[in-house]
């Protein structure tokens, strides 16, 4: 990964830990994330996914320095993201579609407010005209029309709202978004609506995605490439259909195999691989593997040291000793 001209964006060993209250004066760290490292080329989409809990969330927002980093770097094309002028600078380029659209729209604002918030933050328009008309052009790219400018987010369904932060993220031109499990909080009908938008988008625009779920069904269909993460590790990554066909770590083994085949006779031959126990606490990480409590191929070994990401196969990375 030491070619920053080949990748948009570039995330190395991030490190995301909270201080949790703990008793009356003490606190204890929270490993959110814990030393992800990953880079996605220009106008290809990475999926990161993983259970809830597993930090895939903080992972996204720590890239756009929403929660300060503990430690590790961030580069958007080629350029190392540090202080506060080169953040606001890649929040032009970086931008993030939020999980829930009921939440993430504030209910006192217009949906021309809204979009035309980046619009005004980033000042990107020079007349009020200029402004109504690059929001009446968003609302289009999204399927709305302009005549939906003046109403209130209460006013519209789920994947409607989900449409209107996807224009509020486009409003500033940006090369990258991070989608932060878009279509999680949707009926299904209206998942595949979106998930379509998004590859259109990226066809018309020239995207590059993060995005983040816990559906497999849904990363396969829009990723390129995978990273599955336990704990806040990224524990395999490689390409989308290498990951799904061929599963190697006993993470994304078990992961796969809960994922739902309408198919009676594959259901019949496929056992589903339920893991023993329950995911340990963030404030409580096991030593040496994050997974090795739950692995069926737990040695000594996986208990005393973390085991690196290597190549397993080209382009095709994995965490585990028992290879």
């Amino acid at each position: 990964m030491s070619d920053n001209n080949k990748y948009l964006l570039e995330v190395r060993d991030l490190k995301q830990h909270f201080n949790i209250p703990n008793g009356l004066f003490g606190s204890k760290k929270l490993k959110a994330v814990d030393g992800v490292t990953f880079a996605i080329k220009e106008g290809e989409t990475l999926g990161l996914v993983g259970e809830s809990g597993c930090g895939k969330t903080t992972v996204g927002r720590s890239i756009l320095h929403l929660y300060e980093p503990t430690s590790g770097e961030v580069y958007y094309d080629g350029q190392l993201i540090k202080g506060k002028k080169a953040v606001n600078e890649m929040r032009k380029k970086v931008q993030m579609v939020f999980q829930d659209p009921y939440s993430s729209l504030d209910p006192r604002m217009t949906v021309a407010d809204i979009i035309g918030e980046p619009l005004d933050i980033h000042k990107l328009y020079k007349t009020k005209a200029e402004r109504d008309a690059r929001i009446a052009e968003l609302l289009k790219i999204v399927g709305l029309n302009s005549e939906h400018a003046s109403r209130y987010a209460h006013e519209f369904s789920g994947g409607q709202r989900q449409r209107i932060g996807i224009a509020r993220a486009l409003a500033v031109n940006p090369k990258c978004i991070i989608c932060d499990e878009p279509v999680s909080a949707l009926d299904v009908s209206i998942q595949a609506q979106i998930i379509n938008m998004f590859e259109e988008l990226q066809e018309s625009l020239g995207l590059t995605y993060l995005f983040i779920a816990h559906d497999l069904l849904v990363v396969k269909h829009i990723s390129d490439r995978i990273a599955v993460m336990y704990l806040g590790h990224i524990v395999e990554m490689g390409p989308a259909n290498e990951i799904y066909n061929h599963p190697t770590h006993p993470y994304s083994i078990s992961l796969l195999s809960a994922v739902p085949i309408p198919d009676p006779d594959y259901a019949k031959n496929h056992k589903r691989i339920v893991l023993e126990g329950d995911v340990p606490s963030p404030l409580n990480m096991p030593s040496g593997c994050p997974f090795r409590t739950r692995c069926p191929r737990a040695t000594e070994k996986c208990a005393q040291e973390l085991p690196p990401l290597k190549e397993i196969a080209p382009d095709h990375l994995c965490a585990c000793w028992n290879l």
